[in-house]
């Protein structure tokens, strides 16, 4: 039996057998030479389909897409932060008006970008439809015949045995169907093909992109996401005027929100206490308890980091934490005007904490006046003591709480129509409340601690409780599970078109001169690769154990030349 060999050999110009033998190992379309297009607009129409559903436009519209996403990370957007966008146009006067005309500040529903995202569409879809039906055809067919010489093919190897022709194309026939080769005998070869796989693979990854594609913009038109901020022992329905900020998506509706709600009953943080990783958290939870629309059964509920509530279509995510001092404000005749749990916002890691507390309503000096009242108020969750000299946290739990008050009164303007932030406060209007020595009145409370107001303005309590908050955010984002499967597919697809080789293999056994059969086989692929040598050899030596080789006929000296009795040239008469 002699070796398989790789040969590199050019073929010949009218070997045109070994054309057809090759052709469509793949579905993509042939290259055509580049001709100028026919004049008219009919000609035209067509080298521009052409031009637009090739592959390599397709991948050229599919890189445009990543890099123009790139400004929609880098540049404000209008759906994502309007804050953001106005502090960028106040600080680049000549930036913005050139970001505004390039549809920067909402890159995603930009002209430019919605162009290239529907041209990209087409394309795919011009790539795979033709394909598709092309692939449909193949896998209808059968493999090509057998080329007149074998022995031209990179991959090939022959033998002369004393087994019968039909015997030999029979047992390889069984072979390679065992192998999973489509096989079929035709005239005295045996044609098989194997490798459809790749193919599959090649256009599930190009329908995979489409279905992510498709699933990102319907995502992107009727999604909504909200926050959130709720005390322990406070609830939230999700109605739109119930959120701290809302974003959606230009097709989103407000009937579109999931009806449901939930209280927070009680939320848990723990936290590392020694080593190098001191402070950091080992527990973020908050347990809740919600029903799904008006009437729904009350049911329990534990939200963790990365560990949503799904209700119906919403996903209740926990993404901030902090400190609410429950602080208690009396007038000068010893009158609550004010009791609540204060939300603080965190500044550092350790949580310490700022906000302000405001008295709209109910309070009136020692004058009998009507006021509205203020308060700056820092929160550190472990006090480092009066010997640090700052108000700055060194630890993240609740372990030695103090609050810092500075004392405002007069008019907050919260009934000037314009919107204010909760965790500010407008001085415009605001008198500071004078200590001793004229400086503003301040203190630092621990719990059960009270400030007395000067000159009987009435007096701020922080009381013993302090609760905690947690921060949620609620999203809504139709088509995520369609491209997480698109995602999957695309990775599945891609894995097949890149490591599964399409390729062929034929078996020719005929009688030589001597009377004994010779067998040819011989494999290719569509790129040169090591598998099919490898599995040529494999498959040629079980076939040979089953037609195991016959000995070389003696010289004769009345005979042909030794170069007239090749088994190649007599596998070809």
């Amino acid at each position: 039996m002699s070796e398989t060999t790789t040969d590199d050999a050019p073929k010949p110009a009218d070997d045109q057998d070994l054309d057809a033998a090759g052709s469509q190992l793949s579905t993509a379309p042939a290259e055509e030479q580049p001709s100028l297009p026919a004049l008219g607009a009919v000609g035209w129409a067509r080298w521009f389909w052409r031009q637009l559903t090739s592959m390599r436009v397709a991948l050229l519209l599919l890189l445009l897409l990543s890099l123009g996403a790139i400004p929609g990370s880098l540049i404000p957007q209008t759906g994502i932060d309007e804050t953001a966008v106005a502090d960028f146009r106040e600080r680049h006067d000549v930036l913005a008006p050139v970001y505004d005309k390039l549809g920067l500040f909402d890159v995603y529903s930009s002209v430019w970008f919605s162009a290239i995202y529907i041209l990209l569409f087409v394309s795919l879809i011009g790539c795979i439809v033709p394909r598709t039906w092309q692939f449909v055809g193949q896998l209808r067919g059968r493999p090509p015949g057998a080329p007149r010489r074998l022995t031209r093919l990179p991959a090939h190897t022959t033998w002369r045995t004393e087994a019968d022709p039909e015997q030999v194309r029979e047992a390889a026939l069984a072979l390679l169907r065992k192998r999973g080769f489509r096989a079929h005998l035709a005239g005295d070869a045996v044609a098989a093909e194997k490798g459809y796989l790749r193919e599959v693979g090649n256009l599930l990854f190009h329908i995979a992109l489409i279905v992510m594609l498709t699933a990102f913009g319907w995502g992107q038109l009727f999604k909504s996401e909200g926050n959130k901020l709720i005390v322990e022992g406070d609830g939230f329905s999700n109605t739109l005027t119930q959120y701290d900020d809302f974003r959606s998506g230009s097709l989103f509706a407000n009937d579109d929100l999931v009806p449901f709600s939930f209280d927070v009953k009680e939320f848990t943080g723990t936290y590392e206490r020694t080593g190098p990783n001191k402070g950091t958290p080992r527990t973020y939870q908050s347990e809740v308890t919600y029903a799904e629309g008006a009437d729904g059964e009350q049911k329990t509920a534990v939200i963790k980091v990365n560990e949503p509530l799904e209700i119906g279509d919403a996903k209740v995510y926990l993404v901030s934490h902090g400190y609410a001092p429950v602080v208690t404000v009396r007038d000068g005749g010893g009158r609550i005007v004010y009791q609540d749990a204060v939300p603080l916002l965190p500044l550092d890691a350790n949580v310490t904490s700022s906000g302000v507390v405001k008295v709209l309503d109910g309070y009136r000096n020692s004058k009998g006046e009507k006021e509205q009242l203020g308060f700056n108020a820092f929160f550190v969750p472990t006090f480092g003591g009066s010997a640090t000299g700052t108000m700055l946290s060194q630890f993240p739990a609740l372990d030695y709480p103090v609050l810092a008050l500075s004392a405002y009164h007069g008019d907050l303007k919260a009934d000037s129509g314009i919107p204010q932030s909760v965790y500010q406060m407008d001085k415009t209007k605001m008198k500071e409340f004078k200590d001793s020595e004229g400086e503003l009145f301040k203190k630092l409370l621990m719990p059960g601690e009270t400030m007395t107001l000067p000159d009987g303005a009435g007096s701020v309590t922080f009381e013993r409780d302090v609760k905690e908050w947690a921060g949620f955010q609620v999203v809504q984002e139709p088509g995520g599970g369609w491209a997480l499967g698109g995602s999957v597919a695309a990775i599945a697809g891609l894995a097949a078109s890149l490591f599964i080789q399409r390729r062929r293999v034929w078996v020719r056994a005929v009688r030589g001169d001597d009377g004994a059969t010779v067998v040819e086989m011989a494999g290719l692929g569509r790129s040169e690769s090591a598998k099919v040598p490898e599995e040529l050899g494999d498959l040629a030596g079980i076939l040979y154990d089953q037609a195991p080789g016959a000995p070389e006929p003696s010289p004769d000296p009345s005979g042909p030349t030794d170069s007239e009795a090749v088994p190649a040239e007599g596998a070809e008469k």
